[in-house]
């Protein structure tokens, strides 16, 4: 069985993808995939986005507000008091993200040191989002103390060196499609390096479809294809691959067995 460690099943264009989230969400069964996790971007959306996904129990929840989305000011009581919630396994997506707005560094870092401290306070594990960040994500990390919480740097595209320093911080290191790219060949070269039990894999759907399906929106069964992709660049079966990611997101994720036997 699989997992999609990363997804945003609330932003998915359902008019292509037969109509229903119940259809995506069955589509992906059936390819294995057993549990989802629906990322969170902005605190304004999170209360639509969990009502979307509550009715499925194989689907769990993150809350957080990603790095680009500075018009979504919020306060640490206001995300502290979201995230204690059973039902939120994950904070973020947070991070640092300078490709795209580095204008706005002083308030991404605030807003990282943030998520960091809730992480930290609820012992519930961080999503990364870094780019073009490797030193400051680093060392925000290491500053806030993120090692008691843990988590995992998603959609991975950064150095080998980067993946490194954040797995001696108790964090995993994410596979998006990315990697079966034709200009991804930095990035191979890093998964053929990566521990298998350090690694997960996810679709970010809606975004970021893998080969063959480049061009078309993303939706969480095409992690099969990023899992098969990955297992055959570090020269193992698929049902290895599949094992050790999955094991590793609910040793990451422990809140989700919580709910599970609750």
């Amino acid at each position: 069985m699989l997992v999609d460690s990363h997804c945003h099943l609330d932003r998915l264009k359902l008019e292509e993808l037969g109509g229903s989230l119940d259809v995506v969400i069955e589509k992906a069964r059936a390819k294995k995939i057993e549990h989802f996790l629906c990322v969170c971007v902005t605190l304004n959306d999170f209360k639509a986005m969990a009502e979307v996904v509550d009715k499925y129990p194989d689907v769990s929840v993150s809350c957080g507000v990603h790095p680009l989305h500075k018009e979504d000011m919020f306060a640490q009581d206001e995300l502290l008091k979201l995230a204690k919630q059973d039902k939120v396994v994950a904070i973020g997506e947070t991070g640092l993200d300078y490709f795209y707005s580095e204008e706005t560094k002083p308030w991404q870092k605030q807003a990282f040191r943030q998520h960091c401290q809730v992480a930290v306070e609820l012992n519930k594990p961080l999503i990364i989002h870094t780019r073009d960040a490797r030193k400051d994500t680093i060392d925000i990390l290491t500053q806030e103390s993120a090692d008691k919480c843990g988590g995992v740097l998603h959609c991975f595209t950064e150095s080998l060196d980067m993946a490194k320093a954040a797995m001696d911080l108790n964090f995993y290191v994410s596979i998006s499609g990315i990697v079966t790219f034709g200009n991804a060949t930095e990035l191979r070269e890093v998964v053929r390096a990566l521990p298998l039990d350090r690694l997960l894999i996810e679709t970010d759907s809606p975004w970021l479809a893998p080969k063959p399906y480049r061009g078309k929106q993303n939706q969480p069964a095409y992690v099969h294809e990023v899992a098969q992709f990955v297992a055959d660049l570090k020269g193992v079966p698929l049902s290895t691959l599949a094992q050790a990611t999955t094991e590793n997101f609910y040793n990451l994720f422990k809140q989700i067995k919580l709910n599970q036997a609750g």
